[in-house]
């Protein structure tokens, strides 16, 4: 058995892969973080993301959504010159106003429940066998793309929040050859 074909040989990759990648995931904070990095990675690739992951926690208070939602253009100004996260704008203020979103969703029934309860609170057992199988969006993250914008989410499509249900173990999309499926597999709900 091997792991997935997209972790290639970068071991930043590896560990990613063998450790977070379709984990459940349940914590609100959390969700959001991953959310927000999904978005950032638009147009770049992942590794470019978690190269960067670090920075983008310390330039961004841990991603704390409470403090973030407060923020102003004196903050975008800030981000757009810090060489340690990828300055773009939109990106940025979306990441604001995202913010100012999940405290609504978290007020009115947790994050976490709003995302998950898309799933019945357990993860989606897919048993592709080659990457090609792996749809980059489906109906589901379509919906979910969907209900966040109308929350006043941005930069979440659905290809995003696809690869953000992978991310954040929603599905199990680890190929059936992967060590990870089944270890990922045994993990079920709360």
């Amino acid at each position: 058995m091997e792991r997935c074909g997209w972790a290639g040989n970068d071991p930043i990759y590896h560990a990613y892969h063998d450790t977070e990648w379709g984990v459940p995931e349940y914590d609100s904070r959390a969700l959001w973080e991953k959310l927000i990095l999904d978005g950032f990675q638009a147009g770049l690739s992942w590794i470019t993301i978690l190269k960067k992951r670090d920075n983008f926690r310390k330039a961004f208070a841990g991603f704390d959504p409470d403090v973030i939602a407060g923020w102003g253009e004196a903050e975008v100004r800030r981000l757009l010159g810090d060489p340690g996260i990828v300055r773009h704008r939109g990106k940025i203020e979306a990441t604001i106003g995202n913010a100012q979103a999940w405290q609504r969703i978290e007020a009115a029934q947790g994050f976490d429940r709003f995302l998950w309860d898309y799933v019945g609170g357990v993860p989606i057992q897919n048993r592709f066998t080659s990457l090609a199988e792996v749809p980059a969006e489906t109906p589901l993250s379509k919906q979910i793309s969907k209900d966040l914008k109308k929350a006043g989410f941005r930069f979440c499509g659905p290809t995003i929040v696809y690869a953000f249900m992978q991310a954040v173990g929603m599905v199990n999309d680890h190929l059936v050859t992967c060590p990870c499926h089944e270890k990922v597999k045994a993990i079920q709900g709360r």
